[in-house]
This record gives C-alpha cells, structure tokens and sequence, in this order.
C-alpha cells in the first residue's frame, strides 16, 4: 500500500488480493525472515543504547539518578538510541521492502526476470545485492531511515512513559502499574511513533523498493513528488494496518522489555548479596 498506492483500495483489499495471488507463504509471510531479524536487531541496539543514552541525558541533567528522568529526558534519550539502531535495521528492512513489492514490481516491468523473480528468498537477494553493489547496496535509503527512526523513538519513548505515569496510581512508582497497563502503555507508545513517522516511513519504503532498478532517488525528491503527484493522503496510506498491528506488537514488547529488566535486575542484586 505504501509503494503502489493505486493498485489496492483499501487494507482487507491488499490483504485478499495478495492471499489471492500468491498464497500465503509467498504473499502475506513475504519478507518474515528479514523482517524478523530487523526486529530482533533493532530493539537489541535501541534498548542497549536507550540506556547508554538515559545515563549520557542523566549526566547532562546535573548527574540525576535515571530512574527520576521526566519524560521529555527519556523521549530524548530514546531518539539518540535511535540512531544507532538504524544501522542494524536499515539492511534488514532493505531486504523485507523488496521481497514484499516485487510482485508489483515485476507486473510494473522494473524488475529483470519478471515473476520468475517471486522465487527469489531473503538470502539469495542479499547475495545478489552484495554481489552487485557490496555492502553500500544494503544501506540504501539510510538517511531516510534515519529522519524516521529518531524523531519516531524520541515519541514512541515520550508516549510509553507520559502514559504510565498517568496510569500510576497514588503512592506507587510506575514500575509497580502491572502487566495489563504495561501493555496499554507500550501499544499507546507504538501507535504515537507510528502516527508520527509513518510519511517518512512510506517516503523510506519508496526509496528502497525503487533502488532496485537504478540510483535511488533522494528523500526530499521522492517526498516532493508523491506531494505533487498524490497529495498528502498518499503520505499515510496504509497507516490503519499498521497501527493495528503495533498496538499488540510494542505491547509485548514492553511487557518483555520491562519484565526482563525486573528479573535481571534481581538476579543482579541476588549475586551481590551472595558475595558478601
């Protein structure tokens, strides 16, 4: 819906065409294995570094302890993560972008080999890629991804601790809200970064599907011309999908994220009290 807009009416109109044509490995599963390791990959650095930014923020802030930053202090630290987490995500989605346009693609005549093409899997298309234009060739469309993942995270992480400390109840700290408002909050945090960046995203999409058949356009080309040619509509096409799929997704995140770190965390002070 991102990258040919014309060709589907709606999401269920996307979803049942694609069922329709190329089943459900190969169509709607289009992309997993990238898409998986670019989940996996990104939210390892973007905690990792989430962080290593809270204690730099923290730092900055007069040395306060992480634990009492507010939560512009953590949006900030969590937009600086971002950016290194690009790195790892860039490649990953590359790949998942093209394995999941390339029935278009190959309809359109952009693609060499037309349909044959639909055989191709994340591996081979990585070797190709590799082959072709070396280790540049993956990170095509990094700058957009970039304008993307640190102005998203900086409100995704904005989001997820504005909405927990509205559900803290008097006299507990919001480490202590539970697993359902946990999950509310993450899916609220998910759907704000979504809303936010999803013109950059659909802008990202476009520049990493369109490399495929030559020198990929700039950001600020490919944003002007769907202004010009499609109208500001075109910015969040696919935008209701998306957001019903994050809301359960950074959900389970952040239940994750958060009952790994209480867990961890106890386990740490268990070995400490163990030495003495």
């Amino acid at each position: 819906m991102q990258t040919f807009p014309t060709l589907y009416k709606n999401g269920l109109d996307c979803f049942l065409k694609t069922y329709k044509q190329d089943g459900i490995a190969r169509g709607l599963y289009a992309g997993t294995v990238p898409s998986l390791a670019a989940n996996i990959s990104e939210n390892a650095v973007l905690f990792c570094f989430y962080g290593v930014c809270q204690k730099l923020v923290a730092k900055v802030m007069g040395g306060k302890e992480i634990s009492s930053l507010n939560p512009l202090e953590n949006a900030v630290s969590g937009g600086l993560a971002a950016f290194f987490s690009s790195f790892a995500l860039c490649p990953t989605e590359l790949i998942k972008c093209r394995l999941q346009a390339m029935r278009e693609m190959a309809t359109k005549g952009h693609l060499e080999g037309g349909l044959e093409r639909l055989k191709i899997g994340p591996y081979g298309l990585t070797r190709e890629i590799l082959k072709a234009e070396g280790i540049r060739g993956l990170y095509k469309g990094l700058t957009a991804t970039f304008l993307r993942e640190m102005p998203g995270y900086f409100f995704f992480f904005g989001f997820y601790e504005v909405s927990r400390l509205m559900l803290t109840p008097k006299g507990k700290t919001k480490d202590e809200i539970g697993a359902l408002k946990t999950v509310i909050c993450g899916g609220l945090a998910g759907v704000g970064l979504w809303v936010a960046i999803f013109p950059a995203d659909v802008v990202k999409s476009r520049i990493q599907v369109q490399s495929v058949s030559g020198t990929p356009p700039t950001f600020r080309t490919v944003f002007i011309n769907i202004l010009r040619q499609e109208g500001p509509k075109a910015l969040y096409r696919g935008l209701g999908p998306t957001v019903i799929r994050t809301f359960p997704a950074t959900g389970a995140l952040f239940l994750a994220y958060e009952t790994t770190k209480k867990y961890l965390s106890m386990f740490y002070d268990y070995l400490a009290d163990s030495k003495h």
